[in-house]
């Protein structure tokens, strides 16, 4: 079904918040700085696992679109087999983008270790350097490959107003298991009514989406 949406005045429901998203990006640095400090051995034993799970690079480094349409590279913890993108094409039509769903339950390219890391979502971890950079926040929507974005109709294109994020209104509504159409409406929903409050609040039912390993495969 496809999901309608309006279309964001970016000038009212984005300028007069700037003083937020200053703040937004503050918390950004020092939040992700403690988590890249705190976690650093719990890298090293994810590290080591993957490598000795399966072949390849224990990183996974891929080109998504983040802000202003602009590219960028995202780092992740491997799950999947190397070069899992040629094994698999992604299926897309135009015609009917919102009901478009980028992860599969039954995906036999995962790895037994990807199986763990994707259920808790350590695979994620290591966008916290992404965060550090500039390149995400912990809260937005999340970041697309190129090939999916360029199907985006005007109204998807909203996106790509703010930071993506590790977290965000969409993944702490269903995570990996609800269509683009849907993903899109939580993200523009987020984007309208942005705040700090928001961000916590988020990133706390975040948690609790983690621990409960809800949507996640």
């Amino acid at each position: 079904m496809e999901v309608h949406m309006p279309l964001i005045d970016e000038e009212k429901d984005l300028q007069h918040k700037k003083i937020q998203f200053a703040l937004k990006r503050f918390f950004d640095i020092i939040l992700s700085l403690i988590g890249i400090i705190v976690l650093s051995p719990l890298y090293l034993i994810l590290l080591i696992s993957i490598k000795i799970d399966s072949k390849g690079p224990a990183l996974f480094k891929q080109v998504r679109v983040g802000k202003d349409n602009k590219d960028f590279v995202i780092y992740k913890f491997r799950t999947m087999v190397v070069n899992a993108d040629k094994k698999k094409k992604l299926e897309l039509d135009a015609k009917d983008i919102s009901n478009f769903v980028f992860q599969s339950r039954s995906d036999n390219r995962v790895t037994k270790v990807g199986k763990f890391l994707r259920k808790t979502s350590l695979d994620e971890i290591p966008q916290l350097f992404n965060v550090l950079k500039g390149d995400m926040s912990l809260v937005g929507p999340r970041p697309e490959i190129r090939d999916v974005v360029e199907f985006y109709p005007p109204e998807y294109a909203q996106r790509l107003l703010v930071l993506p994020g590790i977290t965000g209104l969409a993944q702490v509504s269903g995570r990996g298991e609800i269509e683009l159409g849907k993903t899109v409406s939580y993200d523009l929903k987020y984007i309208k009514k942005f705040s700090i409050w928001l961000d916590i609040k988020i990133l706390f039912k975040t948690v609790f989406s983690v621990f409960k390993s809800e949507g996640a495969f």
